[in-house]
C-alpha cells in the first residue's frame, strides 16, 4: 500500500501568521504615510464641530406663478443645490427643506465655502436672446433729436443701433459689444437661411395692433429709465417677465454696465448638455458648452438668421438670471458647440460652468438669513462624547482583563490596530470623497468599539470551548477558528447591512453615523482575519499561554477542562477487546 500523504499545515494566516501581520503592518504604514503626504493629519470636521455658515433661502414666486412653489419643485431645487455644492468639493454640506417655502443650507468652513454660498441660491436660468437695442447703462435723457451723432433714444427698440456695449460707436459690424465673445465649436455653412426672416423678433410691423404698440412703447420707456449702475434697478429689470416676451436687461460692471432690449428667448439653459471651464490657445479662460441635439438645431437656426443682420441686431445675448454675461456678434451659423470667452478668471469660469452643468433651479430664492455657526457648542458635545467613549473603553478593558486576563493583551492590541486604521482612513476620505467627521460619526466610532470587542470575545470563547474538551492550546486555536469565523462574519454582515440601509434611507448627519458604523464594521473583519488570528497563533506557541498559566486566561483547571483526549483513548483501549474481558 502506498504510504499516506502527510497532511499539510494550514494555509494563509493559520500556517504562516507572519505574512498576514506583515500585510497589515504595510497597510498601516502606507495609510499613515499617505495621510501626511496629503497634508491631512486630522479628519475633516463637520459644521457642528468646525463651525460654518447656515443659510436660509426663501422661495419666491413670479407674478401669476404662485402654484410653482410646491413639493416637487422644492425637492428638485434641493437636489440641484446639493450637486452644485458637491461639484465644488465642499465637504459635508447639508441642504434640506424647512416648511413649504424655505431651504436650509449648512456649509462648513472650507476652501470653497464662500463660492458655495454664492452659487447655492443662484437660479442659473440661462437664455440665448437676440439683441434688439443696446446703449449705455445710465438713464436716457428726455427723448429729443441728437446732435452729437448718437441715435435718437426715442426711436423704436428694434431700430438698429451703432453703439457698442459701452455706448460708443462701433464702425466694425463684426466687433463684439463686450469683453466676452462666443464662438462655435463646429464649422457650418456661413450662408444664411433664405427662409429666415432678417427682421428680429419684437419688430412692430405697420399692421401691429394698438396693444402691441402700447407694449412696445412701455418697453422703450422702461429701457430709457433703466439705470444699470443701481442694484435695485437691475433686480427689477427682468422681474415678472417670461421667456417668450422681449425684456430689458443689464450687462456686467466690467463691461461698463451696458443695457439692452432683448427679444424672446430662442435657446434656453435646458438645451445645454454640458459645460466646462478650459484654457484656449491664448491661455485665456473660457467656458465651453455642448448643446443637446434639439438645442444644437435651434442654436444653428438662430445664429444663421442673426448672421445676416447689421450691428447690433446680429448679436445675441447670453442672459444668466437676467444679467447679460455676454453679447457677441454672429458672423456665421454655429452648430453643436459654443464657447463663452473674455474677462474670465479660472474661478469665475469654473463657477459659471458648474451652475450651467447642473441645471437651473425651478424657483427663484432670496436669502432670508445668514447665520455663522461657531464650533463652541459642538466642541463641548464632542468632549462629552469622547469622555463617554473613554469611559466605555475603560469598562471594556477592565472586563477583558478581569475575565480573559492574558488574552486581554491580544484584544487591546487588536483594538489599537483597528483605531489606527479607522483614524487614517477617516483622514484620507476627507479630501478623497468629502467625508467630514461630525458628532453622529463620533457616536458610530464609539459603538464600533463594542462590535470589535465582540468579535474577539467570540473567538476567545471558541478557543476555551476546545480546551474544555481536553485539547491543548495549539490545536484548540486552529479548530476554534472556522467556527468563530462563521459567527464573526454573520454578525458583521448584519451590522454592515443595518448601516447600509440606514445610510440609504436617511439624510444629513445621520448618514455620518451610518457611514462610520459601516466603515468600522468592515475594518473589524480585516483586523480579526489579518491581526487577531495570526497573533493568537503565534502566542499559542509561547510557554506562558501553551502551559495554561493561571494569568493566561486559558488555564484548563479554571475552565473545567476534561482529561486530554489522547490519554482517554489509551486508558480505554485494553478493555475494548472482548476476548480479554
Amino acid at each position: 500500500m502506498a504510504a499516506p500523504k502527510k497532511s499539510r499545515g494550514p494555509a494563509g494566516g493559520q500556517g504562516r501568521p507572519g505574512r498576514s501581520l506583515a500585510l497589515i503592518l504595510i497597510a498601516m504604514v502606507a495609510l499613515t504615510g499617505g495621510m501626511f503626504l496629503a497634508d491631512q493629519p486630522t479628519p475633516r470636521l463637520g459644521i457642528d464641530l468646525a463651525g460654518g455658515t447656515s443659510i436660509t433661502l426663501e422661495a419666491k414666486s413670479e407674478p401669476g406663478q404662485e402654484s410653482a412653489i410646491n413639493k416637487t419643485n422644492m425637492d428638485t431645487a434641493v437636489q440641484i443645490m446639493e450637486r452644485r455644492v458637491n461639484g465644488l468639493g465642499v465637504s459635508e454640506a447639508e441642504v434640506q427643506t424647512q416648511g413649504d417655502r424655505n431651504i436650509i443650507v449648512n456649509i462648513p468652513k472650507g476652501t470653497n465655502s464662500a463660492q458655495a454660498r454664492e452659487q447655492v441660491g443662484t437660479t442659473a436660468k440661462l437664455y440665448f436672446r437676440p439683441v434688439l437695442t443696446v446703449a449705455q447703462g445710465t438713464p436716457t435723457p428726455t427723448p429729443s433729436a441728437s446732435t452729437s451723432g448718437k441715435p435718437d433714444p426715442s426711436t423704436s427698440p428694434t431700430a438698429p443701433k451703432a453703439e457698442n456695449g459701452k455706448g460708443s460707436a462701433s464702425p466694425d459690424p463684426s466687433a463684439t459689444t463686450q469683453g466676452r465673445a462666443v464662438t462655435g465649436g463646429l464649422k457650418a455653412d456661413s450662408t444664411p437661411d433664405p427662409k429666415a426672416s432678417t427682421t428680429p423678433k419684437g419688430d412692430a410691423s405697420p399692421s401691429a395692433s394698438t396693444a402691441d404698440q402700447a407694449a412696445t412703447a412701455a418697453l422703450q420707456k422702461k429701457f430709457e429709465a433703466l439705470d444699470c449702475s443701481s442694484a435695485a434697478s437691475r433686480a427689477k429689470a427682468t422681474q415678472g417677465t417670461k421667456p417668450t416676451e422681449p425684456v430689458v436687461a443689464c450687462g456686467s460692471k466690467e463691461d461698463g454696465w451696458p443695457k439692452y432690449i432683448l427679444g424672446p428667448a430662442e435657446v434656453s439653459g435646458t438645451d445645454v448638455d454640458n459645460a466646462k471651464a478650459a484654457l484656449d490657445q491664448n491661455g485665456q479662460w473660457i467656458v465651453q458648452m455642448e448643446f443637446t441635439k434639439s438645442g444644437a438645431k435651434q442654436f444653428q437656426k438662430i445664429t444663421g438668421r442673426l448672421a445676416a443682420q447689421q450691428q447690433p441686431q446680429n448679436q445675441f445675448a447670453i442672459a444668466l438670471d437676467g444679467e447679460v454675461v455676454s453679447a457677441p456678434s454672429v458672423r456665421t451659423a454655429l452648430s453643436a458647440n459654443a464657447e463663452i470667452s473674455g474677462s474670465f478668471t479660472q474661478q469665475s469660469a469654473e463657477d459659471l460652468a458648474n451652475v450651467l452643468s447642473y441645471g437651473a433651479l425651478p424657483l427663484s430664492f432670496k436669502e432670508q438669513s445668514v447665520t455663522t455657526v461657531t464650533a463652541a457648542l459642538g466642541g463641548e458635545q464632542l468632549r462629552a462624547g469622547l469622555i463617554a467613549g473613554a469611559i466605555g473603553l475603560a469598562l471594556v478593558v477592565i472586563y477583558l482583563v478581569a475575565y480573559y486576563r492574558g488574552l486581554a493583551f491580544i484584544a487591546l492590541l487588536s483594538l489599537l490596530v483597528s483605531g489606527i486604521l479607522t483614524y487614517t482612513l477617516m483622514s484620507l476620505l476627507g479630501p478623497a470623497i468629502g467625508f467630514a467627521l461630525n458628532l453622529p460619526a463620533v457616536c458610530g466610532a464609539i459603538v464600533a468599539i463594542g462590535i470589535t470587542a465582540d468579535s474577539f470575545i467570540v473567538y476567545f470563547e471558541r478557543i476555551r470551548d476546545e480546551i474544555r474538551e481536553g485539547r491543548t492550546l495549539r490545536p484548540a486555536v486552529e479548530r476554534a477558528w472556522p467556527r468563530a469565523r462563521r459567527t464573526i462574519l454573520v454578525s458583521d454582515f448584519v451590522s454592515f447591512l443595518a448601516a447600509a440601509v440606514l445610510f440609504v434611507v436617511t439624510v444629513g448627519k445621520v448618514q455620518g453615523f451610518a457611514f462610520t458604523l459601516g466603515l468600522t464594521t468592515l475594518l473589524d473583519v480585516v483586523v480579526v482575519f489579518f491581526f487577531t488570528k495570526p497573533v493568537m497563533t503565534i502566542m499559542a506557541r509561547k510557554k506562558f499561554f501553551a502551559s495554561g498559566h493561571p494569568w493566561s486566561g486559558l488555564d484548563p483547571k479554571r475552565l473545567g477542562a476534561k482529561p486530554p483526549l489522547r490519554r482517554s483513548r489509551r486508558a480505554t483501549a485494553p478493555t475494548s477487546d472482548p476476548k480479554e474481558a
